[in-house]
């Protein structure tokens, strides 16, 4: 399929180092702000991990706390992406916001986050999102989806009384970012784009070609 005769223009308007924020976090959540009443979905974003066999992966996750100590998402602790974070903590994330033509990215390292940090998450999530955790072994091939279906209820009658208890193989990793990227669609491919880096205790902002 040709594809050469699709545009998109773009037309929002640019962006000044002086119009950003000298705190990179700080930065991120007024773009954040800005995104959820503009996104469908303003908390999604792509996770790249690369394990040991130098493949790259690539998969949308759900961003579940920011601030500066990190971006924190949950998982699976058996599933491909935690196999990889494991082999090699140093990961990519993208946040596309397409309706605001900007986009931010970020390479940092992800760790665990604490037990109890996951089980007071967990015990926010809706009972049907706390028995899936414990349904699905992530990652894993299934010879049909009436597995899924037949171990859902069996997970319903094993949980029928009481709360449901954090899964031993589920929690958060937290990403600790390097560096920032915050891109702004300009007119013309001409691009604003500003990279943060962090040097010893402060971050420098530098402007990058288009």
């Amino acid at each position: 399929m040709d594809l050469t005769f699709m545009r998109q223009g773009y037309a929002k308007g640019g962006l000044t180092k002086e119009q950003l924020n000298s705190n990179p976090f700080l930065q991120f959540e007024a773009w954040f702000e800005e995104a959820n009443d503009a996104e469908p979905i303003p908390n999604a974003m792509s996770l790249a991990t690369v394990g040991k066999s130098g493949t790259p992966m690539l998969r949308t996750v759900l961003l579940k706390l920011f601030d500066e100590n990190g971006f924190v998402f949950f998982t699976n602790y058996k599933s491909r992406k935690a196999t990889q974070i494991e082999e090699n903590p140093n990961v990519a994330m993208l946040f596309n916001w397409v309706a605001m033509e900007r986009q931010v990215s970020i390479n940092g390292v992800a760790e665990k986050i604490e037990t109890s940090e996951s089980l007071k998450y967990f015990l926010s999530r809706p009972r049907g999102s706390q028995l899936g955790a414990w349904v699905s072994d992530q990652s894993s091939v299934l010879s049909s989806r009436k597995i899924l279906e037949m171990k859902l209820d069996e997970m319903k009658r094993k949980f029928a009384k009481g709360k449901i208890p954090l899964p031993d193989f589920w929690g958060g990793y937290r990403i600790k970012p390097e560096n920032f990227e915050f891109w702004q669609g300009c007119p013309n491919r001409l691009h604003d784009r500003f990279l943060y880096s962090k040097t010893a205790d402060e971050w420098s902002i530098e402007r990058l070609a288009p």
